[in-house]
């Protein structure tokens, strides 16, 4: 009597991602944004226990990476004026304060050549206490490149990947039915191998969330040089059955997207996240022809300007022969070749 209980558990289990049955009720926030990072936050931690300096610099965008270390490094110049200054009015010998625009843009300017250790000499320190902050200042900026340092090599050995997903998805006519598509590439010139992509479909059941992983076509492949459409045919068995998009967007649903893969480079794991609400799927249309025609060299390229372009799928479409799909992997969408010359 208790195996039923078991699997029924297992089940639960297995559809639980991680939020919860609370979060992402209706009219909250989307729980995935596009570009992959999370809505819900973590709150009442104290400041310090949750800072962590060095995955924060690790992780921001390189704008911000880059603000954060002029800052810093100006204010450490700033704090060593400073300093200086408190030293007294003879601690700093050579050029006359007027030409660095007053006593404070001397001791600048002298902070700003002992850490970085370049000493012009035409302003040096005067006395034991300067040339104590000199000690310490000098130190301070070995400490400094060699964290700088590390840093720029960690984020630019760090693996990341730059997948681009279609900024829509479709629901369109799939082998007699019905399928929701959407097309990714990768971004850089680099190789993902092993690609592996989860498709979970959540939405508002009553006043829970409920989750379900979609079956997919096909839901790894081995290369990826071009691109991949990500198919989840829409038959008996799928919780979309007969689902319009009206009542997607009634029950607040959301496709979660995780795709994860091996960078060729690194011989490491990478990931990508993102998701589409129903705003971005589009019932009806299908995803445009992105290959190219085929080069003289026999070369095959795809245009990614075209990746999230849609158009309406013809009514034949939805009445044809079950063996018409368009995932613009197959015979029906391959590219152009060009004709052999006449004889």
């Amino acid at each position: 009597m208790s195996e039923p209980t078991l699997t029924t558990a297992h089940s639960q289990e297995f559809k639980d991602l991680g939020f919860g049955s609370v979060v992402g009720g209706a009219n909250e926030k989307r729980l995935l944004n596009r570009d992959g990072s999370f809505n819900p936050r973590r709150e009442g931690m104290p400041f310090f226990s949750r800072l962590h300096p060095y995955h924060l610099l690790l992780t921001i965008s390189w704008p911000r990476f880059f603000v954060v270390v002029v800052s810093g490094y100006l204010l450490a110049n700033c704090l060593f004026a400073l300093a200086y200054l408190a030293c007294g009015p003879g601690a700093i010998g050579g050029q006359p304060p007027e030409l660095f625009g007053g006593a404070f843009g001397r001791a600048f300017f002298l902070s700003v050549e002992t850490l970085g250790t370049i000493g012009y000499g035409n302003i040096y320190p005067i006395g034991v206490a300067p040339n104590i902050v000199i000690t310490v200042e000098s130190l301070t900026g070995l400490l400094m490149l060699a964290l700088g340092t590390g840093l720029f090599f960690a984020r630019f050995s760090r693996p990341t990947a730059a997948v681009v997903f279609s900024s829509r998805a479709v629901v369109t006519a799939y082998r007699g039915k019905a399928g929701f598509m959407f097309r990714l590439t990768n971004a850089r010139a680099n190789q993902l191998i092993e690609l592996e992509a989860k498709v979970l479909f959540s939405r508002m059941e009553g006043s829970s969330r409920q989750y379900d992983q979609l079956d997919l076509e096909r839901k790894r492949v081995v290369f990826f040089p071009l691109s991949w459409t990500i198919v989840h045919p829409i038959d008996e068995n799928s919780p979309m059955w007969g689902m319009s998009g009206e009542e997607l967007a009634e029950r607040d649903a959301e496709f979660l997207v995780l795709l994860s893969g091996v960078d060729e480079t690194f011989s490491q794991i990478v990931h990508a996240r993102t998701s589409y609400k129903p705003s971005e799927i589009v019932f009806g249309h299908r995803f445009v022809n992105i290959y190219k025609p085929v080069r003289d060299d026999g070369t095959v390229a795809i245009d990614v300007r075209k990746l999230g372009e849609t158009e309406p799928a013809p009514e034949e479409e939805w009445t044809g022969p079950e063996a018409l799909h368009h995932t613009m992997h197959f015979s029906a969408y391959a590219p152009p070749r060009p004709r052999p010359p006449k004889s």
